[in-house]
């Protein structure tokens, strides 16, 4: 808790020393909130779904959803064939000896 208040104290005072500094000629330019990448994501057409709400139509999952049932499908495919060339090839036991 207090080392909560001692950082915001410490944020307050950098934040008053940068706005309080006579050497800033464009002021305005340091006080603009800029969101970078914050603003979420794609906005335009239908709201995405989760892949179980519509499992029928794939154009309407969330990306993530879909990345993560593409890549397990693929893999699925590949072990499945894996095991399906490669089951019919046992390794032969070693005949016993006669006694």
């Amino acid at each position: 808790m207090a080392s909560r208040i001692a950082a915001a104290a410490i944020r307050r005072t950098a934040t008053l020393s940068r706005v309080s500094s006579p050497s800033a000629p464009s002021l305005p330019v340091n006080l603009i909130q800029r969101r970078g990448m914050g603003g979420g994501g794609d906005h335009h057409g239908p709201p995405k779904v989760n892949c179980w709400s519509d499992p029928m139509s794939p154009s309407k999952w969330k990306e993530e959803h879909f990345v993560i049932v593409s890549l397990s499908g693929w893999g699925a495919l590949i072990y499945g064939s894996y095991t399906f060339f490669t089951s019919g090839k046992k390794a032969e036991k070693p005949a016993e000896a006669a006694h």
